[in-house]
């Protein structure tokens, strides 16, 4: 610390004191007493100040700049070195030491713009050893600045443009010049003038305004106007000299292009301009108007802007101007009416986009007079030629209010319609759009009469509106036609019954027990919902399976009472809205397993199982069946047996002979079954299975039964051999198909005998029906002249105040009102 606070005193006492090395050294060695009082310890000594040589030197080199001293040099054989600028830095070479003496030299001339100081370092060390015998200090090398550098413009060539309507004053740009010198003194300070100028009016002026990043600004001025008509450019010199000694300059050019203004106006081609425009013509251009400008083309001071200021009181007209050509285009935008005017006189005025700059002996007038003007406006006579004018509604739009299923023969609407050229009994109607065909249009009154009756539910009606276009045309040359619209806005009628948005819905049986139920009705409030739900009592979907809840809203939920097994139901509902009108809908409900999703799963084809003991009588039927198909297809018959059938259709017991040897048979089988397979068939017979099966994701849980009817005799008649059979889907009778084959076996083999039966049945049948006697309705509607029976007129009911019976069937409309009420009941948790 005591070392750094020495420094900062010396480096003090080095800028004003006088460089003799003899007064620097007492003067450091004063201070160092006075330190070693105030610290007690040994300080080095030597010599700190900062050197100054002048930029550019001429030599002789080496130049002798300065020496250093150490207190230490009695005691020791000292060597001094240096590092730095100059040294080890660039400029390398520029500084150098006598490494005995101390002494330093400057070897080469040096710029101050690239080096302005030299910091170094220097040390001491012991000539023998080698030892340092004190720290690094370091002193500085100021290079003093001469006047070596003249200014500079940047750029060093400027070219600007100016309007030629500016006002007189301060140019919106500005010149900069710059000196490389030491900045704050002579050698950087600038002064800038204008050496000449031509053309010489108007007169040009500088002025500086500051220094701004050690560059010196100026502005230029100018006094009068500019005329782009007779002076386009200027050129002028402006010099900039520095205040060094000797002093330096230099030059630049500066350019002034002046860019036209609007300093004339447009003139028209003609004082008056003439056109026509046929009555009740609209968007048509009717006339072109020329203007001439001086100015300079496609710019703001040469485009011409149009304004109507006369004669447009009712905003019939228009005028634009023509990008390409700078005319003025009068279009008409609203019709013009033959008998209300004939001849329109239009005052069209003309300016520029840019406001217009007059000069007058050197000076700008603002305002500009109007003198200047008086060219600017003219005269447009616009005549209106007349032709036929069309029919016109009254009501273009005309509103009325019917109810829908209206019967046809009213008339809805007569049209009001307005033509000054033509008789009214003139005009004729015709229909331009009816999209439902539901009315008609007199041609001679335009009378709209409803031919049709109109339904609010109809595709063509949108928001209960249904809209028909009717056209009028007169008799002129060329014929005139208006249009008009009737809006007719229907009124609702309950004439829709509520039904079902969806009829069929699915329910996943594994999660939840209820499906939801939506119905929808055409008609609006109040012919429409919240509607009463019912169910229907059906054989085959009893309502002890499901219940609604709630019975009464725009949706309710169908909820199972029991787990049902999957497939499908037919749940019929009755569905009412609030005016009663009922429509009876069937909602297929699929009661599916959807495993962990909200989608039924693709259920494998189900079978059923029956009782071990059936399967095991069904086993020994199949093979023995087997067995006969053997016995009649490869077996070979040496003689052919005269097989003869005991068999007899009248249902009574038969012996039958079986110690009957006949002759050979043939290799072909008799089809009648022989007598061994009526035992087995009595036994399969005798079988009845009835099992719930359960069907898959599309079928109703139904019974299947599978009945043989036993067999008392050898041969049973058909009625007592058929085998019945009842499945509700054909996946179960898939599932049954061992049981039909068995049936199927049975059936060829008696096939041939029961069809020789029914024949005789039903010849028998004809034989007995003719040997009645013939039938003669009776009537049993009269009781006779003598009955003795109590008339039903005589009997009289008796009731009592207890007796509610009648309450239970007062209508559907009473039915919803008191859901309603057990509804709001049930919400608030009131018990009556």
């Amino acid at each position: 610390m005591g070392r750094t606070i020495l420094l900062l005193l010396l480096l003090l006492l080095a800028q004003w004191a006088e460089a003799s090395p003899a007064y620097l050294k007492s003067q450091m060695d004063k201070d160092e007493r006075e330190s070693e009082r105030v610290l007690i310890r040994s300080k080095r000594r030597w010599v700190l100040t900062t050197i100054e040589i002048v930029e550019e030197s001429p030599g002789p080199f080496p130049m002798k700049i300065t020496e250093l001293f150490n207190d230490k040099q009695g005691q020791h054989s000292l060597r001094f070195g240096i590092t730095g600028h100059g040294v080890t830095k660039d400029p390398k070479g520029a500084l150098g030491i006598n490494e005995h003496t101390g002494e330093v030299y400057m070897h080469m001339p040096i710029d101050r713009e690239k080096y302005p100081i030299f910091h170094v370092e220097f040390n001491v060390f012991d000539a023998h050893t080698g030892e340092s015998l004190d720290n690094t200090l370091s002193f500085d090398v100021a290079i003093q600045d001469i006047n070596d550098n003249r200014p500079v413009f940047t750029p060093e060539v400027l070219r600007v443009q100016v309007p030629e309507n500016i006002k007189e004053g301060m140019l919106p740009f500005s010149l900069q010049a710059s000196d490389k010198d030491e900045a704050g003194n002579d050698n950087s300070r600038i002064s800038m003038n204008i050496k000449f100028q031509e053309p010489a009016w108007p007169v040009f002026s500088l002025k500086s305004i500051g220094n701004v990043n050690d560059s010196t600004i100026g502005k230029l001025l100018f006094t009068g106007c500019f005329d782009y008509d007779k002076v386009r450019s200027f050129r002028l010199h402006v010099e900039a000299v520095d205040h060094g000694a000797p002093s330096l300059s230099s030059t630049t050019t500066v350019t002034i292009d002046i860019t036209d203004s609007n300093t004339h106006l447009p003139v028209f081609a003609a004082p008056v301009f003439n056109a026509q425009v046929m009555e009740m013509e609209t968007n048509k251009e009717i006339l072109r108007i020329p203007v001439r400008d001086q100015d300079t083309p496609n710019t703001p001071g040469s485009r011409a802007v149009f304004t109507i200021l006369q004669g447009n009181e009712e905003d019939n007209y228009k005028i634009e101007t023509d990008p390409v050509t700078n005319e003025g285009v009068l279009t008409v935008i609203k019709a013009k009416d033959y008998e209300r005017t004939t001849l329109t006189e239009l005052k069209i005025a003309v300016e520029n986009e840019e406001p217009l700059f007059v000069c007058v002996d050197g000076k700008p007038l603002s305002p500009v007079p109007e003198s200047f003007k008086r060219n600017s406006t003219v005269k447009v006579v616009v005549k209106v030629i007349d032709v036929n004018d069309p029919p016109v509604f009254k009501n273009t739009i005309q509103r009325i209010f019917r109810v829908e299923e209206e019967d046809p023969g009213v008339v809805l609407h007569t049209p009001i319609v307005i033509d000054e050229d033509t008789d009214p009994d003139k005009i004729r109607y015709e229909m331009v759009d009816d999209p439902a065909k539901w009315v008609s249009i007199n041609p001679k009154t335009g009378n709209v009469t409803l031919v049709r009756k109109m339904d609010r539910e109809s595709p063509y009606v949108v928001n209960s509106t249904y809209t028909v276009v009717m056209r009028a045309t007169d008799d002129g040359e060329p014929p005139g036609t208006g249009t008009g619209t009737l809006v007719i806005h229907l009124g609702d009628i309950n004439d829709n019954a509520p039904h079902l948005t969806s009829n069929n819905t699915m329910m996943c049986g594994n999660k939840v027990d209820r499906v939801r139920v939506t119905a929808e009705d055409a008609d609006a409030f109040p012919f429409s919902g919240p509607f009463t739900f019912t169910l229907v009592e059906d054989d085959q979907e009893p309502t002890s399976l499901w219940k609604i809840d709630p019975s009464t809203g725009p949706e309710t939920s169908l909820i199972s009472k029991t787990s049902l097994p999957f497939g499908t139901y037919s749940v019929p509902l009755k569905i009412a809205d609030q005016q009663g009108v009922l429509t009876h809908s069937v909602l297929q409900v699929v009661v599916c397993d959807c495993g962990k999703g909200d989608v039924c799963l693709n259920l494998l084809p189900r079978s059923f199982s029956l009782h071990g003991v059936a399967v095991g009588i069904l086993l020994g039927a199949l093979l023995l069946m087997a067995l006969l198909l053997c016995f009649c297809f490869f077996c070979e018959c040496k003689e052919k047996k005269n097989f003869q059938p005991y068999m007899q259709f009248d249902g009574n017991q038969t012996l039958i002979k079986y110690n009957d040897e006949g002759r050979g048979s043939s290799c072909k089988a008799d089809p009648i079954s022989p007598p061994f397979l009526q035992s087995t068939f009595t036994s399969i017979s005798s079988l009845k299975t009835e099992q719930k099966i359960p069907s898959d994701h599309i079928g109703n849980t139904k019974t299947a039964s599978i009945q043989f009817s036993p067999i008392s005799s050898g041969v049973r008649s058909t009625s007592e051999s058929r085998i019945f059979y009842s499945m509700s889907t054909s996946r179960v009778r898939n599932s049954m198909n061992s049981s039909e084959n068995i049936r199927s076996g049975l059936s060829r083999s008696f096939n041939f005998n029961i069809e020789q039966h029914l024949q005789m049945k039903l010849s028998k049948l004809s034989k007995d029906q003719q040997d009645l006697p013939e039938y003669h309705p009776h009537d049993y509607s009269s009781e006779g002249p003598n009955s003795s029976t109590v008339s039903l007129d005589k009997l009289s009911f008796h009731t009592s105040a207890s007796h509610l019976e009648l309450t239970q069937n007062l209508g559907l409309s009473f039915n919803t009102l008191n859901n309603v009420c057990r509804q709001a009941l049930k919400e608030k948790n009131i018990k009556i």
